[in-house]
């Protein structure tokens, strides 16, 4: 069946939903998506073995908008993931895909989020429920989460789930749901405690499992930057400049508006350069196409759909001006060079915001993506001296100069001219429209804060390396640490938790005692916490309110755990010592 699936118009989806794949630019069903998509939407459980970046969130996202009621403003899908970050990520595409369905609304749900923010939220309505186990659960026992009119339930990543001993948590909710909702479950792997579930709780599920197409091509170097988008095209542009095996590009961009922008920047800048996109014809596609073939193009803009088949030796650089939402995509824009065993260069920029894509990019490739150093000012007005050095050069060595030569003696005579400053005002003149400096506008070069410390943040490093340092910790002693968040901003200790696992990439069982006063907390953590992970949980926040993460002082350090609310003891046994829920029957 899923075989004959070339295109999504091809699957039994509204046009609403259509519409907005095509605004993205998706084409064609990555192979879970077809293998998934026509039993969910025929009402049937799914258990799907599929990793990372393979397109799985499209494959259960789609489905079950397809099946909502926007009449009913109710949570008719919940979905559960492993971690805010995933929460955040599924909910934007759930987004994405219903940005024409009028009055939709998806709710992400996590800890270290204001519960009174999310209360009013769910108090509005919202069709789409995204959220971590531990949320969901608080949100359950307050009855501020309605589930009655639930019809698809999606355990997405549910092996994660597992390993962070979240499984018992899921099992208390999926207890608490319709017995006649629609399941479907999704893993990396099939332990035997998740099969267990499945067959606990999946009605007679349709099996799928899929291998990522994540190969890559072994001659492609790939690199990334960390960039703001205010300076993405500046930095375009100095990449263009100082790249040496510089032929022609494709940048990557993900709807028809940013190609024509982009292209219209570039050629302002004077670029040779045009956009592709699904708005064109197929006679003005052919027609970009054979210009950057026969090199009076060297920059085409294009979307994932439009740049399908290219097939053009010449393109030495691929750039991914906006990170792609998902692996496949990543992998066929970056087919688009090192073609037929040439080498070829892709470049990715990433925004502060989507670090998780490029982690998740890395994991599903299982390749690591090297961090790109920006060129500065002083780079590039080297690399443009240096070219008009070259030009200047080829030109005393084969152009006839003597009418040329008549004409500088009668500017020496007329101006009483030394010959070194009339060459340097024609320096000047040849390179008005295209100045070899750089201008100096009074502003930070952007260069000075570019992607300068991705490999040094864990948020960043790959799952080997993170598990590595988890060892590490294991292995070592705990200090006490303060955070500025505590009871009046209404912090959990499984907040807290949340928090510093998500944003440090601490395992929780690496997390000892929480101590919970009236406007801080003390928590235990490993004593050996690199700089940068320091860093990182200043930054954090829990229930909107930064943790500013330092060394607990000495009488912080002997503080007793009182001041708890009386008849609350403190509950022990479980990371950051309290103990977890068990499910209930």
């Amino acid at each position: 069946m899923t075989d004959a699936i070339e295109r999504f118009d091809q699957l039994d989806l509204q046009p609403a939903i259509l519409a907005a794949l095509a605004e993205i630019g998706y084409e064609t069903p990555s192979p879970i998506q077809a293998a998934c998509i026509p039993h969910l939407l025929a009402g049937q459980d799914i258990l799907g073995e599929a990793q990372t970046g393979t397109g799985k969130t499209a494959a259960f996202a789609l489905p079950a908008l397809d099946r909502v009621d926007l009449a009913r403003r109710e949570p008719q899908v919940l979905v559960l993931t492993p971690t805010r970050e995933l929460a955040i990520q599924v909910a934007e595409a759930f987004q994405r895909y219903a940005s024409r369905m009028a009055g939709f609304h998806v709710l992400p749900l996590y800890g270290g989020q204001s519960m009174v923010v999310q209360l009013r939220q769910l108090q509005r309505g919202a069709h789409v429920i995204v959220g971590t186990p531990g949320r969901i659960m608080d949100h359950i026992e307050r009855k501020s989460l309605n589930l009655d009119g639930l019809a698809t339930l999606i355990l997405d990543e549910a092996d994660e789930m597992l390993r962070m001993g979240f499984i018992d948590d899921v099992e208390w909710i999926l207890e608490h749901t319709p017995a006649e909702r629609q399941t479907a479950l999704f893993s990396a792997t099939m332990p035997d405690a998740i099969r267990r579930v499945a067959h606990r709780y999946l009605r007679e599920p349709r099996e799928v499992k899929i291998k990522a197409a994540t190969a890559t091509v072994s001659t492609i170097h790939q690199r990334y930057l960390q960039i703001a988008g205010a300076h993405k095209l500046d930095a375009l542009t100095r990449i263009l400049e100082v790249e040496d095996d510089f032929d022609a590009a494709i940048v990557f961009v993900r709807t028809k508006t940013a190609t024509v922008e982009l292209a219209e920047k570039l050629e302002a800048r004077g670029y040779a350069a045009a956009c592709l996109n699904g708005d064109m014809t197929q006679q003005l596609r052919e027609r970009v196409i054979e210009q950057l073939k026969a090199e009076t193009l060297d920059i085409v803009v294009a979307t994932d759909v439009a740049a399908r088949g290219i097939d053009v030796p010449r393109i030495s650089h691929v750039i991914n001006y906006d990170i792609p939402y998902d692996t496949e995509a990543y992998v066929h824009r970056i087919g688009r060079t090192g073609r037929a065993g040439r080498t070829g260069n892709a470049i990715l920029f990433v925004a502060p915001r989507e670090n998780h894509l490029l982690r998740q990019i890395e994991r599903a490739t299982r390749q690591p993506i090297e961090a790109l150093k920006l060129p500065s000012r002083e780079a590039v007005a080297d690399k443009r001296v240096a070219a008009f050095r070259q030009q200047v050069a080829e030109v005393l060595a084969s152009e006839e100069l003597d009418f040329f030569l008549d004409v500088i003696a009668g500017i020496e005579d007329a101006h009483d001219a030394e010959i070194h400053e009339i060459a340097a005002a024609l320096a000047f003149l040849a390179q008005k429209e295209r100045p070899l400096q750089m201008p100096d506008n009074g502003q930070p070069d952007i260069a000075q804060f570019a992607g300068s410390t991705q490999r040094e943040r864990p948020a960043r490093e790959n799952r080997g390396e993170i598990l590595e340092r988890r060892r590490d910790y294991a292995e070592g002693r705990l200090m006490r640490y303060r955070i500025d968040v505590g009871r009046e901003h209404l912090a959990s200790p499984r907040d807290i938790v949340g928090a510093i696992a998500n944003e440090g990439g601490i395992d929780s069982r690496y997390i000892g005692q929480i101590n919970l006063y009236e406007d801080y907390s003390t928590v235990e953590l490993p004593a050996n916490l690199p700089p940068d992970v320091v860093q990182t949980l200043r930054r954090a926040r829990v229930r909107q309110q930064a943790l500013n993460l330092r060394p607990a002082s000495a009488e912080e350090s002997a503080r007793p755990r009182g001041g708890r609310p009386a008849g609350k003891p403190p509950r022990k046994d479980g990371p950051g010592g309290f103990k977890p829920r068990k499910p209930r029957a």
